[in-house]
């Protein structure tokens, strides 16, 4: 199925690759130990290592994925064009298009590896690296909420004045309860309410007021264990709890609230639709540093290099700001994250033709 000449150059592909990211990585470790050395030093230094750095830099290597892609294409197609490999294999009657196999089959790899990375293997690593920044570094938690209001479910509306997370207790709480026709055919008052577990709830002095053939019918009581579909993190939403979530998780996660009514989710759309994308950017930048080094030129590899970092950088910035775009509700995350993509690629399609054809 490969060739001598695939492997050779899936190998060369993927070595520079991993060897980009192991060389970047140490340098933002020595940066990160020089930023955060008051928290690594007051806090015990088996939680640094195994809770933090070995969670810490899968997270970053998968965030800057692309970047470490370009970097690679160019770094070791311009050495093989330098030594006039590339010349070599073209003159053989190798077309562009066969030449450019391995380099597709290597971003394939590449995109699978950092899609499973971000979809299911970094999600569960981050709820410790992200508990060790809010213990350690600085608290991002969000542990309370005033006037919580949400749909639990069609024709179901609960009601918090106060819910404080580290008693797991909400204050002065209501559910009422609409049919069809949205006439309230009960309604469940009580002083607090505190979160067992999953949708398992206990309300105490409580009220319930259900309406039947126009008459009212009253139930109190000191103490009622219940089960309401819905749990603290439906609502006590931080900028980071997308991150912890894996992609079905995130999906039941997006469906849910969108069903309830909940509006501030666009920084769970926006990261779905990224972990998408950035699968697509490992076949987009590979193209496009390929053919920008394919050609031997004057003064070595420099050139190539700087004008794959300029590219590389360029489309991280250009995603961060169409990611704050859909964030602030301007467009749509599926817009803001594909525009990127959309306009590289007619990069990618034009340097490819002239590659090919020049």
């Amino acid at each position: 199925m490969f060739k001598i000449l695939d492997r050779y150059i899936i190998r060369k592909f993927l070595g520079t690759y991993v060897f980009a990211i192991v060389l970047l990585l140490a340098i933002v470790v020595m940066f990160d130990i020089n930023e955060k050395l008051d928290a690594f030093i007051k806090a015990p230094l088996k939680a640094t290592i195994f809770d933090y750095f070995f969670n810490f830099l899968p997270y970053f290597a998968n965030q800057f994925s692309p970047l470490f892609t370009f970097i690679a294409v160019i770094f070791f197609t311009s050495k093989l064009a330098g030594n006039s490999e590339i010349i070599a294999m073209l003159s053989t009657g190798m077309s562009f298009n066969r030449l450019m196999r391995p380099y597709l089959v290597s971003a394939a790899v590449i995109a699978a590896f950092t899609y499973v990375l971000s979809a299911y293997v970094i999600p569960p690593a981050n709820v410790k690296r992200i508990d060790y920044q809010n213990t350690y570094v600085k608290n991002k938690r969000v542990d309370y909420g005033a006037n919580i209001m949400l749909m639990v479910s069609p024709g179901q509306i609960a009601y918090m004045s106060r819910y404080d997370n580290l008693s797991k207790t909400g204050y002065r709480f209501s559910l009422e309860s609409f049919d069809e026709n949205k006439k309230l055919v009960s309604r469940l008052t009580a002083q607090s309410i505190k979160w067992d577990t999953l949708y398992s709830w206990r309300v105490q002095e409580y009220v319930k007021r259900d309406f039947r053939d126009n008459r009212e019918y009253i139930t109190k009581g000191h103490q009622l264990d219940t089960t309401i579909a819905f749990e603290p993190r439906d609502f006590l939403i931080s900028t980071v709890d997308h991150e912890k979530m894996t992609s079905p998780e995130l999906a039941e996660y997006i469906y849910r609230q969108k069903n309830r009514g909940v509006a501030n989710i666009k920084s769970f759309e926006v990261e779905q639709q990224r972990r998408i994308a950035m699968t697509a950017a490992a076949f987009i930048l590979t193209i496009i540093g390929m053919t920008l080094s394919v050609k031997k030129v004057k003064g070595g590899m420099g050139l190539n290099i700087g004008i794959g970092l300029v590219l590389s950088f360029s489309y991280i910035l250009f995603m961060t700001i169409t990611q704050t775009f859909a964030l602030s509700g301007l467009t749509s995350p599926f817009v803001a994250m594909w525009i990127p993509n959309f306009i590289y690629m007619i990069i990618a399609v034009i340097l490819y033709r002239r590659a090919s054809h020049g």
